[in-house]
């Protein structure tokens, strides 16, 4: 079944709209070109190739790693749902590590966690251990003294990802003037990663700042990350090294506007750091499954895990040009895969959600074979991309008529302000990328069920076989997650949507998009005329 079709004179409108806007984008290009004095990236980088240490059989952490696992256990996993405990991990991990860390994030942010998480990497740098990180550089610009001063510390190694030519500015006005190379700048590397010692590892959907840590206040977002001991640690690693080695990885002494004179970077780091807090977890803290924290189970030899069959999904570093914007990732097909083989239930949580003709099949033969389906994403008044929004509510209706049950956030308010379209509380905002079928198997990683994710981003994940940790995680996607959630269906006698939620015992029905008025939707209509789905 297909979205109804647009009018011939809709089809006008929108690719006479499309005709414009890449008008203009030709015209900010030769623009930008201009502007930038054609910048372009070095050639003939030097990258020193090196791989994850392997000789850490007697550090503290594989000792630990190995007491958790249990006799003929190959991988084994914990669940990270809440903010603090997910960066409780991190620290914890990074000041037990002796010998090694290997970080790649997309965003490491210039806010308390970021410096927070930086200095742990320095003092682990200072006791000897070997820190390679690998950020995205879209975030990465300007000259805040962070990246460049921690690089310019002993022990450690920086590269960024796919560079923007132009160094100085925000996000914005880089790409803006990098439009000449738009094809390349498109390109992101969307992977979240943390090993240590080549015996722990973290991965899943949260980026480094406040905002992915419960630290934000009013704002910030709901996420899900997993600890993971074992073979999939080393296999996590091989995924980082083919990364770190590759040919988009640039050192971030050979990129004009990111040097800066050792001593000075340094200084600069120092005092960025200086009466920075340590971060401590609040005694006795315990997740939403009743867990302590990871550093204190460390520090007790024993850190609680669940045995898994783990399957590593990651995209290559560098995808074959001919593929390149056209066929999904090794992420997105794994993903794919996994809801087709379902039999009695779906849940898929992402809070970009855009789906695409195999996507939309993969949920009719769940379906047809007898699953129930369900979808969580944001609602337009808690997603902080309303324009990705806007791809997905021309689906919605087709997902409806495949008996797809959709949810959507709510915002942390008054019922009336979903109504009303005023005031906000404490804003959650959706970013778990997850998908749970038949409370056996589940996905968790760092890729939405998107356009971007499908063909423009690398996306890291893991899908794993183990009914104790599906079962935990689909209860609490229904327990914690779905009760704060629009319901959206069609009105009775197949009307137009409805938003349903439950509030103080009662029942209510909401009649168009919660929290918006007409003028944002017609805004936002617009914008996504001429905005391709696949940027999305």
């Amino acid at each position: 079944m297909t979205t109804k079709p647009l009018s011939p004179f809709c089809m006008a409108c929108r690719r006479a709209a499309r005709q414009c806007c890449g008008a203009i984008l030709a015209l900010a290009a030769l623009l930008a070109s201009l502007l930038a004095g054609c910048a372009v990236l070095p050639h003939d980088v030097l990258r020193t190739a090196s791989q994850a240490r392997t000789d850490v059989e007697q550090s503290t952490l594989a000792r630990v790693a190995t007491a958790s696992l249990a006799a003929g256990q190959s991988s084994a996993l914990r669940l990270l749902p809440a903010g603090d405990q997910a960066f409780d991990a991190r620290i914890a991990l990074a000041r037990s590590a002796e010998i090694s860390i290997d970080a790649q994030y997309y965003v490491i942010a210039n806010d308390l966690s970021g410096r927070q998480f930086l200095r742990e990497l320095h003092d682990a740098a200072a006791r000897g251990v070997r820190v390679r990180l690998l950020v995205d550089d879209l975030y990465a610009g300007g000259d805040d003294g962070l990246l460049d001063g921690l690089a310019a510390h002993r022990n450690v190694e920086l590269r960024l990802f796919n560079p923007l030519p132009v160094r100085t500015g925000g996000p914005f006005a880089r790409v803006l003037l990098s439009l000449h190379q738009l094809e390349r700048v498109n390109r992101r590397m969307h992977n979240k990663l943390f090993v240590a010692d080549n015996s722990f590892a973290i991965c899943g959907g949260r980026n480094i700042a406040d905002a992915y840590f419960g630290r934000s206040e009013p704002s910030h977002f709901i996420d899900m990350d997993v600890l993971v001991a074992g073979a999939a640690v080393r296999e996590l690693s091989a995924a980082f090294d083919a990364f770190w080695n590759g040919p988009n990885a640039y050192p971030v002494e050979s990129i004009a506007g990111a040097r800066a004179d050792p001593a000075v970077a340094r200084a600069r780091f120092g005092a960025l750091m200086s009466g920075l807090a340590r971060f401590v977890l609040p005694e006795g803290a315990r997740d939403s499954l009743g867990r302590s924290g990871i550093g204190s189970q460390l520090a007790q030899g024993h850190v609680e895990l669940q045995p898994a069959g783990v399957r590593v999904v990651a995209d290559p570093a560098e995808w074959p040009e001919a593929a390149a914007g056209r066929s999904e990732g090794a992420v997105m097909n794994a993903n794919l895969e996994l809801l087709r083989t379902a039999r009695s239930e779906v849940l898929v949580v992402s809070p970009y959600f855009v789906p695409m003709a195999r996507m939309i099949d993969a949920f009719r033969h769940a379906s047809s074979g007898g699953a129930q389906v369900s979808v969580m994403t944001n609602s337009l008044a808690t997603t902080d991309e309303p324009l990705v929004h806007h791809g997905y509510m021309r689906h919605r209706s087709a997902l409806l008529n495949l008996g797809v049950s959709l949810y959507e956030l709510m915002p942390a308010s008054e019922s009336r302000s979903a109504e009303t379209g005023s005031g906000h509380g404490s804003l959650g905002r959706l970013h778990a990328k997850l998908a749970v079928v038949d409370r056996r198997w589940f996905y968790v990683g760092s890729m939405n069920m998107d356009r971007r994710s499908a063909h423009c981003n690398t996306e890291l994940g893991l899908v794993v076989d183990s009914p104790a940790l599906a079962g935990e995680l689909a209860d609490l996607i229904r327990r914690e997650r779905m009760p704060n959630s629009f319901s959206v269906d069609r009105a009775p006698g197949g009307g137009p949507l409805q938003w349903t939620y439950a509030r103080d015992g009662r029942q209510w029905t909401l009649n168009r998009e919660p929290d918006s008025n007409w003028a944002q939707r017609l805004r936002w209509s617009v914008l996504s005329l001429v905005v391709d789905e696949d940027y999305l």
